[in-house]
């Protein structure tokens, strides 16, 4: 019964968090596009909203460990409500901005909830190691599950409601505000150990070069999301002329990216023993 309050705890703040981000996938080029912005200018915001995540994703561990895992997570809805306002503006400058936020809030997402929760779960509560995963992969569930969702949701504002590509942004907003306000409210304060940024590039170079495995699978994790990105940026230009409901066809992605899951987990299943060697 414990364990399952704090998991009521962490989910409580993390799923809002997840829906909140998931919400400003389909409409995100059509808003561009609405704003008369070119297909090029277009695409330096979206350069601008990557590059962001992967310079404050360098330093983000550290940042979290220093400022707090708590203070970070209370952080990320901060910037990220503020990303979504910015979404108003038509100035391309401010579009910019909007989109370097975004990053810095898509490195605070996937590392400031998953350090909390793991710190509380084996230091504060001394749980078992291995319920760490039982929590992940409900968490993975439901992120599945409200990623479909999203989509739904986010056309039945932007199109259904007719209040255009920004509603989805606006429809976030009290989503990443609840987030913050139970983090304040139900969670602690954790620290991690504090290491020298330069040290810590250092050893992951370092292991990078000296294991052949690691370098490969950087190369080959590289490439896949690199093939992901181009992905993102060219599906709605490609779609959207045909009329396609954009919420729509999001929640259809979502869906067979759940479904692929499914099925290698399936794969992995002692039944079909088709573990990797």
């Amino acid at each position: 019964p414990a364990f399952r309050r704090f998991q009521r705890r962490y989910y409580g703040v993390y799923l809002p968090a997840l829906a909140a981000d998931w919400l400003q996938g389909p409409f995100l080029y059509k808003l561009y596009q609405h704003y008369r912005f070119l297909e090029g200018q277009i695409a330096i915001l979206y350069v601008c909203g990557f590059a962001s995540s992967v310079l404050f994703g360098l330093v983000s561990s550290s940042l979290v460990d220093v400022l707090g895992r708590k203070k970070s997570c209370v952080l990320f809805s901060l910037t990220y409500s503020i990303c979504c306002l910015l979404k108003l503006s038509r100035d391309y400058l401010v579009l910019a901005a909007g989109r370097v936020l975004g990053g810095l809030s898509t490195a605070l997402l996937f590392s400031a909830f998953e350090a909390w929760y793991v710190h509380e779960h084996l230091e504060r509560f001394d749980f078992p190691a291995e319920w760490i995963s039982v929590t992940f992969s409900r968490v993975a569930f439901w992120n599945n599950v409200i990623a479909v969702g999203a989509g739904g949701v986010a056309e039945f504002f932007a199109e259904g409601l007719g209040l255009g590509p920004v509603a989805p942004f606006m429809v976030s907003i009290p989503l990443l505000v609840l987030s913050g306000v139970l983090a304040v409210k139900n969670w602690d304060e954790n620290y991690g150990q504090q290491r020298a940024f330069s040290k810590s590039c250092a050893d992951g170079l370092r292991c990078l070069l000296s294991d052949r495995r690691v370098l490969l699978l950087g190369t080959v994790q590289a490439f896949f999301e690199s093939i992901i990105y181009i992905f993102i940026f060219l599906w709605t230009p490609v779609l959207d002329p045909h009329g396609a409901p954009l919420g729509i066809v999001f929640s259809s992605l979502m869906a067979a990216s759940a479904l692929g899951s499914s099925l290698y987990r399936l794969a992995l299943s002692k039944r079909y023993h088709l573990q990797p060697v």
